[in-house]
């Protein structure tokens, strides 16, 4: 028979930990480029767009810093976007096979 005790208590473990990992992906950070290095991005673990950089030749240095802002914004607004969609798609998909574990909320893991 299994210890509903014990189970309750691997699962609070899960959660705490699952907690604690989501917290530092914002601290992990990985970076991309395109046009061998002339545009690069950098992208934190929570998938926001934390810095962009455009080489000089491409803009000016006026329409550069402006263009980067924007982009970083319009890029991180889409990302939320689709984490809302696709969070309710997942809902819907799962609605009734996975059981709703009070303080254990299945959504918030994408």
């Amino acid at each position: 028979m299994l210890d509903m005790m014990k189970m309750m208590g691997k699962l609070k473990e899960v959660q705490e930990n699952m907690k604690k990992a989501q917290e530092g992906l914002k601290d992990i950070k990985a970076t991309g480029d395109a046009g061998a290095g002339m545009v690069t991005a950098t992208v934190n673990g929570n998938k926001e767009l934390v810095d962009l950089k455009i080489d000089e030749s491409l803009v000016s240095k006026d329409d550069q810093d402006m263009m980067k802002d924007l982009i970083i914004a319009a890029v991180n607004k889409a990302i939320s976007n689709v984490e809302v969609e696709a969070r309710e798609h997942m809902k819907k998909a799962t609605d009734g096979v996975i059981p709703n574990i009070p303080g254990f909320d299945l959504n918030n893991m994408m």
